[in-house]
């Protein structure tokens, strides 16, 4: 597959958390999904085998916010 490996999922923005991690997970097995509130402080730096979905923290896992991107 090489260079066609999704790294990015715009079509999740709007959905559940839960739904999100689910499609990427289907998508790219291979990378670890950090499911983090948005505004959270997260550690800077890229990782080619991370993806991740920042949600609407007030409203329990969802909905995504921002596309998830590898990284």
């Amino acid at each position: 597959m090489g260079s066609t490996l999704k790294t990015s999922w715009p079509e999740v923005v709007g959905w559940p958390a839960t739904a999100a991690v689910t499609q990427i997970n289907s998508d790219r097995p291979d990378v670890a999904i950090e499911v983090v509130p948005a505004g959270a402080t997260v550690s800077p730096g890229y990782n080619a085998k991370r993806v991740r979905v920042f949600f609407n923290a007030g409203n329990s896992l969802g909905p995504v916010v921002s596309t998830p991107l590898v990284g």
